[in-house]
């Protein structure tokens, strides 16, 4: 009697396996059969949006179905972050997020209600977003020696605003190494502190590429640097932070991720349409132009870059002496 029990339990189980394969391979073949919705940590016009929107037009059409952008921005990103492992692993919500949500924030925020790594699947990097130092037109510096000048002479007097860990970073590390005390201001979100720098209510900021770029070509923004040891190539005129400010080098990431536990074939069937798209030359042409390095890879890779920049992230928030709120 035992023993036909333990046949029938291994039989049972057999079958669920079997039962679960065969539906996690249907859906696979069947995936998409309505509207996926993109997560995204900051706020309509950052840079984060201004590339997804683009990205996420093509990866409909690839697939067929209509995408939908969800800013939940707000608490560092958490707020985004927490809804994207809370939803359901089926490949229909999905969170296009940056180093604030899964590098930054386990140094920078006191609570957290998500791993950024066990309660997410990576599907594919889509590239950098580099950040540049850009100042208001009225302060006589056009250079980031003669602003650390200014700044040494006048302590305290000059702010900097920040609307993502990136640019809280690059503030707080830009005053340690070049030894000055500059006031901190953070916001929400990138597009209304970018607003305060263009009125002059605040004097700097460290904003990426892709959102300072069209205030830097109407001359109402002032720019002074790249943040990243390398000059950028789509700003190959502008120094490096690390010109004048040796050991400095941030840069901001992008990637695709989803809930955890999303069916393998899910992943490899968005990661391919992904870097389809990411590797057409117009497509790189227009995320150039709209201040984005883009380039790909595999889900495992970017996994393993993942966990690289949590250790990155940790050094760079100790040695900037940030506490966390």
């Amino acid at each position: 009697m035992i023993m036909g029990f333990r046949r029938y339990c291994c039989v049972a189980a057999a079958a669920a396996a079997a039962l679960a394969a065969i539906s996690g391979a249907a859906l696979a073949q069947t995936y998409p059969t309505r509207n996926i919705t993109l997560v995204l940590p900051f706020a309509a016009g950052s840079g984060t949006d201004t590339t997804t929107r683009l990205i996420s037009k093509e990866l409909g059409v690839a697939l067929g179905v209509g995408m939908v952008i969800d800013n939940r921005a707000g608490a560092n990103g958490s707020i985004a972050a927490n809804y994207v492992a809370r939803s359901a692993p089926d490949g229909y919500t999905l969170f296009v997020t940056t180093n604030t949500t899964h590098s930054a924030n386990p140094y920078l925020l006191k609570t957290m209600n998500y791993d950024p790594i066990k309660d997410f699947t990576p599907i594919a990097r889509t590239g950098d977003l580099p950040f540049m130092l850009v100042i208001h037109p009225d302060i006589p510096a056009n250079s980031v020696a003669e602003l650390i000048a200014l700044a040494k002479k006048d302590p305290g007097k000059y702010s900097y605003a920040s609307g993502s860990s990136s640019a809280s970073v690059s503030g707080a590390t830009f005053a340690r190494l070049a030894g000055i005390d500059l006031l901190h201001v953070p916001y929400k979100s990138s597009p209304p502190a970018l607003t305060d720098v263009i009125a002059g209510r605040i004097s700097m900021m460290f904003i990426d590429v892709p959102t300072g770029l069209p205030h830097v070509n109407a001359k109402v923004l002032k720019p002074l640097a790249v943040t990243t040891k390398r000059k950028s190539a789509l700003l190959p005129d502008l120094p490096t932070m690390d010109d004048t400010v040796k050991g400095f080098d941030i840069t901001s990431w992008q990637g695709y991720l989803g809930p955890a536990n999303m069916p393998k074939d899910v992943v490899v069937r968005l990661n391919a349409e992904i870097r389809k798209i990411i590797e057409r030359p117009d497509i790189k042409s227009q995320l150039a132009e709209r201040g984005m390095e883009a380039f790909s890879g595999t889900p495992e890779e970017f996994e393993a870059f993942l966990k690289e920049q949590l250790v990155l992230w940790e050094k760079l928030i100790a040695d900037a002496g940030i506490e966390k709120q």
